[in-house]
C-alpha cells in the first residue's frame, strides 16, 4: 500500500508496542459510544520527532469531526474537535486552542473512567445537535 492508503489495522501494527493497548482501548471506547460514526483514517507517518503527535484516526457525524485518536511514543491521546464547548466537571481536558481538546491516555485503564466515556458522549451529542 501507498502511505497515503493505509489502513487503520496497518496502522496499528506500526505503532509502538507500548502504546498499541492504549489506543486499541480508546478505538473500542469510540466505537462503543458512536458505531454509526464515520471512521476516517489519517493518511499520516509516524512523527520523525518522539515529542509530535502521530494522528491515526478521526470519528464523524455527518461530515463533522467529532473525536481522533492519536498517539505519542509513551502515551496516547483521544482529542474533541469542539471541547471547548464540553462540560468538563472532572477536569481531564487539556489544552487552550479556539476550540480543540484533549485527554493524555496513560495506559488502558484510563478508557474505563466513567468521567472519559461521558466526555466522548457528549462530544457525539453535541455534533448530532448542531
Amino acid at each position: 500500500m501507498a502511505p497515503a492508503d493505509v489502513s487503520l489495522a496497518e496502522q496499528l501494527k506500526k505503532i509502538p508496542p507500548a502504546v498499541r493497548p492504549t489506543v486499541k482501548a480508546a478505538l473500542k471506547t469510540v466505537k462503543e459510544i458512536a458505531p454509526k460514526a464515520d471512521e476516517i483514517v489519517y493518511r499520516s507517518q509516524a512523527p520523525r520527532s518522539k515529542s509530535a503527535m502521530w494522528k491515526l484516526v478521526r470519528y464523524a457525524v455527518d461530515g463533522a469531526n467529532v473525536v481522533g485518536i492519536g498517539t505519542f511514543t509513551d502515551h496516547s491521546t483521544i482529542f474533541f474537535y469542539r471541547g471547548r464547548e464540553l462540560d468538563d466537571e472532572s477536569g481531564l481536558l487539556h489544552g487552550s486552542g479556539k476550540d480543540s481538546r484533549f485527554i493524555t491516555l496513560s495506559s488502558p485503564s484510563d478508557l474505563e473512567r466513567p468521567a472519559v466515556k461521558r466526555l466522548v458522549r457528549q462530544a457525539f451529542k453535541i455534533a448530532r445537535t448542531g
